[in-house]
């Protein structure tokens, strides 16, 4: 019996099947280990799904995300060494996810806690085991930027990118239903790009274009001011936290988001959690605004333009293209606000 495959929800499950038909069995080993486990605690919208800024109440967890990854890498490559590094590619994600790259300053790459992927695996006495067992050398699987299937640099598509992409259409936004996902993905294939480099794309026009059009709308939800101003005030609610000694960063990679916001709900910032929490707006102004905490500045810019046929959807689709181009010219400009204060 898995831990955690045998308890996962029927819509997950349905969605898995739809990635990879054939669960691979083989995996729920590694799944179940106690490092993997720990990220079924923590919530791919970065702690956004807390907020009634945001329209979702789907819990769709960090593991969920890196199984679906692991599943996607499987079905293209049935191969154990790049399904694993998808599958461990988010072990060292913390509590309100990239929330933490906020903190850390890196709100523009985010990737300040992929370091640790490596120390992760290496501490972990289940992984190890089983990893010697399948004669597999930790570097073969600690980093999936070596695998152009799991992952490549933007505007590709990999799995990373296909998964995130197909879960927050399908259950944090609804953008899209099973059957659309279904149509998306069995249209996927292993082509060669630009560069020569093998990498997921679409044999159909139409469905790539789609695609584009959903992938768009995600990349601005992603970074909108809604967005970029939660995981920064999430970031430095647990900044101040931890500069009081309530909480040390040890804590966000030990305890679930559930005591975390305990932690905040029991603290003096509990009236501002409450504030964000209940708000269905947030405010924006062109000038600085005063005495209110506000948010000013950019965020990561995560798009997509996938190969149709070997050649950038945007090349030859003048849609596609303007959708693109519509994303990248998102304004994230504005002074971004609610009427509150830190020292209220």
């Amino acid at each position: 019996m898995s831990k955690y495959y045998d308890n996962v929800s029927k819509e997950i499950k349905d969605y898995f099947k739809i990635l990879e038909p054939n669960f691979p069995e083989w995996l729920n080993e590694y799944i179940d280990t106690k490092e993997l486990l720990s990220q079924q605690y923590i919530s791919v919208t970065c702690g956004t799904i807390y907020s009634d800024l945001f329209e979702s109440n789907f819990f769709f967890s960090s593991l969920d995300h890196s199984v679906a990854v692991a599943l996607i890498v499987w079905n293209f490559t049935h191969d154990k060494k790049q399904t694993l590094s998808g599958l461990f590619h988010d072990i060292s994600t913390p509590v309100f996810k990239h929330c933490v790259d906020f903190l850390n300053g890196d709100y523009m790459t985010q990737e300040s806690t992929e370091d640790l992927t490596t120390e992760m695996i290496k501490h972990s006495k289940e992984i190890m085991t089983l990893l010697k067992r399948d004669k597999i050398n930790i570097e073969e699987v600690d980093n999936y930027h070596l695998y152009p299937i799991a992952d490549n640099d933007t505007p590709k598509l990999s799995a990373d990118r296909l998964e995130y992409s197909l879960s927050n259409a399908l259950f944090t936004y609804k953008l899209l239903d099973f059957e659309s996902i279904k149509e998306i993905y069995d249209d996927i294939e292993i082509q060669s790009n630009e560069e020569n480099e093998i990498e997921l794309g679409f044999r159909t026009k139409k469905i790539a274009r789609n695609f584009v059009k959903v992938t768009s709308r995600l990349s601005v939800i992603y970074r909108e001011d809604r967005t970029r101003y939660s995981m920064q005030l999430l970031a430095d609610i647990l900044k101040r936290l931890s500069n009081e000694n309530k909480i040390s960063k040890k804590d966000l990679y030990e305890l679930k988001e559930s005591d975390v916001i305990n932690i905040i709900e029991n603290s003096k910032y509990n009236n501002i959690f409450n504030i964000w929490k209940n708000a269905k707006k947030v405010k924006i102004s062109k000038e600085e605004p005063k005495d209110v905490y506000y948010v000013h500045h950019g965020a990561k810019v995560r798009y997509i333009d996938p190969l149709f046929n070997g050649e950038r959807i945007s090349k030859c689709c003048k849609i596609a293209n303007k959708f693109i181009e519509n994303n990248l010219a998102y304004d994230m400009n504005n002074y971004v606000y609610l009427d509150f204060n830190f020292n209220d």
